[in-house]
């Protein structure tokens, strides 16, 4: 396990701007689609940041992970572990599924895919 300072200056970069959106935006296409299409480059970079794998391994390990939360919202989750009036837990985690949301997460990771395999070419 290396740290990737690089990763993680992205990560940090996208946290701040998913924080602003969630902050300022309270509906819209910004809040409900391009910050989750963001969320998932969002936590790439994250694992990215401590984690060695391939980066087609990685997205998909984080296209899982999204989906998986994405369909535990069809569920009481938050209920089972009394997070139901947590704001914060509201808002990463969500509490309403949306299949639009399944397709901004997959492509975002189309464009981590893309994004990767073009910064490999340019030996970046």
């Amino acid at each position: 396990m290396t740290f990737k300072k690089t990763y993680f200056i992205l990560f940090l970069i996208l946290f701040l701007i998913e924080a602003s959106i969630a902050y300022f935006l309270k509906t819209g296409f910004i809040r409900h689609t391009f910050g989750d299409f963001l969320v998932v480059i969002l936590l790439y970079c994250l694992l990215k940041s401590f984690l060695n794998a391939k980066p087609i391994t990685m997205a998909i390990i984080v296209l899982v992970i999204s989906f998986i939360i994405e369909f535990l919202q069809l569920t009481p989750f938050l209920e089972w572990f009394n997070l139901h009036d947590n704001t914060f837990a509201k808002i990463i985690l969500g509490s309403t599924f949306h299949i639009s949301d399944l397709v901004a997460y997959t492509l975002g990771v189309i464009t981590i895919i893309i994004a990767e395999s073009k910064l490999k070419q340019t030996n970046f």
